[in-house]
């Protein structure tokens, strides 16, 4: 049996989604907390990874597993193991051709910005900061240079391990709201540090130091020494993965 389930995270609490030898990731807790569960070892392989401290508000992932259990076992139950900072948020039966990954059509992030002087306590790890003013139409005026089908190396992560450079952004939308702007993203996929890498340039572009048309430039010469340095983790957040309704998935609908 297939199971595909929801699953929420704050980042600030492990190394990232992929499992690694000394533990203390998303992956892991999740795999030990199903394998109580199921009472056999569990795997699990998700939509796609995140690093430390970027956070998800509905990351998919799918196991197999011998064990007949009701959906709520696996949210409820597992959930009672999980630490506070991840959640299951729902749990449903898939067919086996169902992939977390490879059936994904599109992956949405969402980073949060707050732009203002001082840095903030109370969402302190969750959103990112910058201190000075940042012009959003100039940004907004920027990020049109990247949506469409492009090779995406001046954003790409010397450790990336994706196949392509080439990918398809959909949308990037910019909105100020008082002193927070945010930051939503839709792509076919994402290359490693894309997206806090496209953030980091759009703010050298919001601050004045290069001018809007430079977004066009950084990326024409696929060179990431080009573009601005990558932006802190604390405001990045999945915010969906999108699936072929046939999937019948429970899925945030933004």
């Amino acid at each position: 049996m297939r199971i595909a389930l929801g699953i929420e995270y704050d980042g600030n609490q492990f190394f990232g989604w992929q499992s690694q030898a000394g533990g203390h990731t998303v992956q892991d807790a999740l795999q030990a907390a199903l394998s109580n569960i199921a009472s056999e070892p569990i795997a699990i392989i998700a939509a796609g990874r995140t690093d430390t401290g970027v956070h998800a508000l509905e990351q998919v992932a799918h196991f197999d597993t011998h064990a007949e259990r009701p959906l709520s076992a696996w949210v409820r139950g597992v959930n009672s193991l999980l630490p506070k900072s991840v959640a299951v948020l729902w749990a449903h039966v898939v067919p086996d051709e169902f992939h977390a990954r490879f059936s994904a059509q599109a992956r949405s992030y969402s980073y949060f910005l707050i732009n203002r002087p001082v840095r903030s306590a109370v969402q302190h790890g969750r959103v990112g900061w910058y201190h000075a003013p940042l012009d959003e139409k100039k940004m907004c005026g920027a990020a049109k240079y990247l949506l469409g089908e492009h090779d995406f190396s001046s954003f790409r992560a010397a450790e990336c391990q994706a196949k392509s450079p080439v990918k398809n952004l959909a949308q990037l939308d910019i909105a100020r709201r008082g002193e927070n702007i945010v930051f939503d993203l839709t792509a076919n996929a994402f290359l490693h540090h894309m997206v806090r890498n496209i953030v980091g340039c759009l703010i050298y572009v919001g601050q004045g130091k290069r001018p809007p048309q430079w977004l066009r430039e950084v990326l024409e010469s696929r060179n990431r020494n080009q573009a601005a340095p990558t932006f802190a983790p604390d405001g990045l957040y999945l915010r969906r993965i999108q699936y072929e309704a046939k999937w019948g998935l429970p899925q945030n609908q933004d």
